[in-house]
């Protein structure tokens, strides 16, 4: 069998208090295009939710998208929660989409998720920079 690379795993997610699922399908076929193997745990997951999701799919990346303005504090919590776990504490996650009910928020609060333990932070919804991100990770190597 030979070796090939593969681009990492990744898990799409919405947070516990959206119910938005448009943005989640499209994250989802915008990775699988760009080669990701993707599970999606759809909309308004719950933190139980995402640690089980997590461990039985251990994905490389988690990705927490928001568009109903509290992609903030229920990202925090949720990469608090996932850094808490010591089997999941060393798996990459990313939050972008709408962070704050009144668009982009502070810097300081930028600071606190990745403070708290985010990998990236994509405030502005940016498929660009999540590419740009995953790109830079390097692929794992599979038998084809």
């Amino acid at each position: 069998m030979a070796l090939a690379p593969a681009r990492p795993a990744v898990l799409v997610t919405g947070t516990a208090s959206d119910s938005h699922t448009w943005n989640l399908v499209l994250l989802q076929l915008f990775l699988e295009e760009l080669g990701h193997p993707v599970s999606n745990l759809g909309a308004c997951v719950t933190h139980e939710l995402l640690v089980d999701g997590c461990r039985r799919h251990r994905p490389e990346v988690v990705v927490i998208g928001s568009v109903n303005g509290h992609g903030y504090r229920d990202g925090l919590a949720a990469v608090t929660l996932l850094r808490a776990e010591p089997d999941l504490a060393g798996m990459r996650v990313v939050v972008g989409g709408k962070l704050g009910v009144d668009g982009v928020r502070s810097l300081q609060d930028r600071g606190r998720l990745l403070a708290a333990g985010c990998d990236a932070v994509f405030d502005d919804g940016s498929l660009t920079a999540l590419r740009e991100f995953l790109a830079a990770l390097p692929a794992r190597v599979v038998t084809a």
